[in-house]
């Protein structure tokens, strides 16, 4: 069995579902993608919380080491990674083990097994796709 994404539709359904993303992976480089979509989608409404180790903050936002650190899970609608696919099954792990519902893989950021495994476990999962990209067509330009 191999992975593959939900239908443009449901993607859509998600993205205005969602309000609140923990961005794993942020830089605090404003030349990095992780900035850079960060701070569009905040311009789009959503709130954004840093993920990295080593900063206190982060686009405005207070920043943590780790998803176990966030105060708050329930509050995240999903979780963003630019993080390589090696760091993939263990960001996947710590998402079931803490109750996130859905999980967004960006451009080449692929575990196909460990994308099967959160399935698996009730989350929803994007891969391989850019979160602004998506949002930008499916919903901003609808």
């Amino acid at each position: 069995m191999s992975f593959s994404n939900p239908e443009p539709e449901q993607i859509r359904a998600l993205l205005k579902r969602v309000r609140h993303i923990a961005l794993v992976g942020y830089s605090p480089n404003p030349g990095r993608p992780s900035h850079n979509i960060g701070r569009m989608m905040q311009r789009y409404g959503f709130r954004i919380t840093p993920v990295r180790p080593g900063i206190a903050e982060g686009l405005g936002e207070k920043a943590y080491p780790d998803l176990a650190a966030i105060p708050d899970p329930a509050g995240i609608d999903l979780v963003d990674v630019f993080r390589a696919p090696a760091h993939v099954a263990g960001i996947i792990d710590d998402c079931l083990r803490l109750g996130y519902k859905a999980i967004w893989l960006q451009d080449g950021v692929i575990d196909e097994a460990a994308a099967e495994r959160a399935v698996a476990g009730g989350m929803t999962v994007i891969m391989d796709r850019c979160i602004l990209r998506d949002y930008t067509r499916l919903v901003a330009a609808a």
